[in-house]
């Protein structure tokens, strides 16, 4: 045992190795990607042969991390809040046949939206599948839910959804490790197609069986000692309980450094343990309850407690409904000056980010706007990555940008309404993660549109990890139906930008499904190939 600085999602990784993991299985996706680039480059889990590789996306990988539970064996598989829709599918299945090995999914959400499209809260999909879900308040938390959650897996037969927040995943704390367990041996025990297989009858067994098993959790959360009721010496006459759920519990201690002057359940583990919310609720009028996320514990207090007791937090105005929490909304929250230390200043100016100097999409953005604006009614459907930022001065070059493989779907749907030229912009990790379906689509209709794949032969926007598409787009499109003499690639440089608006004119005028594939590799990790050589 010994105490190293970590960030929450390197805390994360460390107790999977710690606790016996054999496999991860994850797309990358801020704020969750360091977890899984730290058991990339951790000495010991080369040495321990985890598996962890990026896989094409969180659907793909979620089933491969099933696949290896199956097998016995403990797992991880970890993605952003957005990505576990990506992923429900599979996610809501676990939940119904149960899991082998010790498996935790992680969801790293994005309160304030960050970098990302919404700011869902995914303990919602948790009380959804019915699964138990941690929540930790801080990075050491974080650390031993994971290597106790891998026990509690096993001996539950559930998946772990691990809920973690941006604050939490990127910020660092002191975090004192524990003794390394060994791998589970492969393990798979007789009978088990009853689970595994989801036909009806087997899925309406395995369902009750899910129900039956919800006692078990709530025990499992009442007992737990992630979950803390703190009833002080001298409680304030105000009769005010406080719940403070994951990181909201870090906040509140900030606000008391003295001790709480008010009856405190910390929540960390789901579902909620009502025997320490009843005894809350036993000795206080009124409740306030902190969670950086959605009102999730606030409405189930409101729905199941019935006894007309006053609640207060985001529903009512008490804490804002958007945004992520911080110590000072807390503190206003309880009635005491603000000093909106981590609040903005006015005087700072916002600095959007930009398309780095030199990148490639930059020469695809000049070329295509320089097209669209021979057309009256040109329209450019883009999707999620660095090319993303095309939608900022000084190119303000595209009109929509929804989730991942959008682009293509979009352009097929405004096409077939009419538009045209309709045009999609996706990049070469985005097209292989959900964009081969919509060009299917798309070959099988006959659509009418223009596909640009910029190929920066990365994973760009969270830093450069590989791409599942590198060297295989020509290959996937061909087999996917585009016509081969309308699948035509250039390589994006000044020296090229003449031939480029050529191609992109020909390719509008194409009546069909038409693939550009302007390639040339990401200056950044280029940059840092030249640095390690």
């Amino acid at each position: 045992m010994k105490k190293l600085l970590f960030l929450g999602d390197e805390a994360i990784a460390q107790a999977a190795i710690d606790a016996g993991l054999s496999g991860v299985y994850s797309y990358p996706g801020t704020p969750s990607t360091e977890i899984t680039e730290y058991i990339q480059s951790s000495r010991r889990a080369k040495e321990r042969n985890i598996f962890s590789r990026w896989c094409s996306n969180e659907k793909t990988a979620l089933e491969a991390a099933l696949g290896m539970s199956y097998a016995g064996k403990r797992t991880l598989s970890c993605m952003k809040h957005v990505g576990l829709n990506v992923a429900a599918d599979a996610f809501m299945n676990i939940a119904i046949s149960g899991i082998n090995g010790g498996m935790i999914i992680v969801t790293a959400d994005d309160p304030s939206m960050h970098s990302s499209q919404n700011e869902q809260d995914n303990r919602l999909y948790g009380r959804f599948a019915m699964i138990p879900v941690f929540e930790p308040s801080n990075q050491q938390e974080a650390y031993d839910m994971v290597y106790e959650g891998y026990a509690l897996s096993e001996k539950l037969g559930y998946p772990i959804l691990l809920r973690i927040t941006t604050r939490m995943a990127h910020s660092r704390a002191g975090v004192v490790t524990r003794e390394l367990t060994d791998q589970n041996p492969v393990a798979i025990p007789e009978g088990s197609e009853s689970r595994f297989v989801l036909l009806p009858a087997n899925a309406r067994k395995q369902f009750g069986v899910l129900l039956e098993k919800q006692e078990d959790f709530l025990k499992a959360s009442e007992q737990s000692k992630f979950n803390q009721l703190f009833i002080p010496a001298k409680p304030s006459t105000a009769k005010l309980g406080i719940v403070a759920c994951g990181i909201a519990f870090n906040y509140l201690q900030e606000n008391y450094p003295d001790g709480f002057e008010n009856p405190v359940l910390k929540i960390s583990q789901y579902p909620v343990p009502k025997k320490q919310l009843q005894e809350l609720v036993g000795q206080c009028e009124e409740i306030l309850v902190l969670e950086d996320g959605f009102p999730v514990v606030e409405e189930q207090l409101k729905g199941y407690l019935g006894i007309g007791l006053n609640v207060h937090g985001r529903l009512d105005g008490t804490l804002s409904r958007d945004g992520e929490l911080t110590p000072d909304k807390v503190r206003k929250a309880l009635g005491m000056e603000v000093t909106t230390y981590y609040e903005t200043p006015a005087v700072v100016e916002s600095r959007p980010p930009a398309l780095c100097a030199g990148c490639g999409h930059r020469d695809v953005y000049q070329a295509l706007n320089e097209v669209a604006r021979e057309y009256a009614n040109a329209k450019i459907f883009s999707d999620i990555g660095c090319y993303t930022l095309g939608a900022l001065p000084p190119f303000r070059a595209i009109n929509t940008c929804i989730d991942m493989g959008a682009s293509i779907t979009m352009a097929r749907g405004a096409s077939e309404a009419g538009v045209f030229p309709a045009i999609a912009v996706i990049g070469d990790s985005t097209f292989t993660h959900s964009g081969m379906t919509g060009l299917l689509d798309c070959v099988n209709s006959g659509a009418n549109v223009l596909v640009i794949i910029s190929d920066n032969e990365t994973t760009g926007m969270t830093g450069g990890q590989d791409s599942a598409a590198t060297g295989r787009i020509h290959a996937i499109c061909k087999g996917i139906g585009v016509d081969p003499e309308h699948l035509r690639e250039i390589v994006p440089l000044k020296k090229n930008y003449e031939e480029m608006k050529q191609m992109i004119r020909e390719e509008i005028e194409y009546q069909g499904v038409s693939v550009i594939v302007p390639c040339r590799e990401c200056i950044q990790t280029l940059a840092r190939k030249k640095r390690t050589k």
